[in-house]
């Protein structure tokens, strides 16, 4: 997989409840455009139907949000254009989406990649990062933190912004030399 410094794409990721989201549509609102939030979670209890709502109600009416658990490439060619930016929030649902379909991660991640390389138009997707606590004591938890892993580096390579979000905060990972991340 090559990588690009195309002006399309920006990867924001971090911990749970780091900041990344919020920075992400701090991004999309910055950049004047209009905003598609494609959400890749899925309401499969009370808890996390009541969360969705509660994002619908914060982001506002100037969102259009698109619900896409799977698959997202044909959701980014038909949204991202040059007058607009596309948020997707977040990658760690659809990976968990894919696995629980029993599709295959890595064929879905490339998928993606190619995707990502051939955008029209803005788009900043969330990831969060699995990686940095204790090894998980079973198979199906160490299987996703390798693939969300896999995925968070593919998607970096890929994109030509990358941003770290810790306690709110963002680091500009790259490009390198630049401080502020604009779409």
């Amino acid at each position: 997989m090559t990588e690009t410094q195309g002006p399309r794409a920006t990867l924001v990721f971090g911990g749970a409840r780091s900041g990344k989201s919020r920075f992400a549509e701090g991004l999309a609102v910055k950049s004047g455009l209009e905003k598609i939030y494609v959400a890749t979670g899925a309401a499969f209890d009370s808890e996390m139907a009541e969360r969705i709502s509660q994002h619908r109600l914060q982001r506002g009416p100037s969102w259009t949000t698109v619900e896409e658990p799977l698959d997202l490439c044909p959701v980014l060619q038909a949204h991202c254009r040059a007058d607009r930016v596309v948020l997707v929030d977040c990658l760690t649902l659809w990976l968990s989406n894919l696995l629980f379909s029993e599709k295959d991660p890595a064929t879905e991640t490339a998928r993606l990649c190619e995707a990502v390389l051939a955008l029209s138009g803005p788009c900043i997707f969330v990831s969060n990062e699995v990686g940095m606590g204790i090894v998980p004591e079973n198979r199906l938890s160490r299987s996703f933190r390798d693939a969300q892993g896999r995925l968070n580096q593919d998607m970096a390579r890929v994109c030509r912004q990358v941003v770290f979000v810790a306690a709110g905060l963002p680091l500009v990972m790259k490009p390198q030399d630049q401080p502020e991340i604009d779409l």
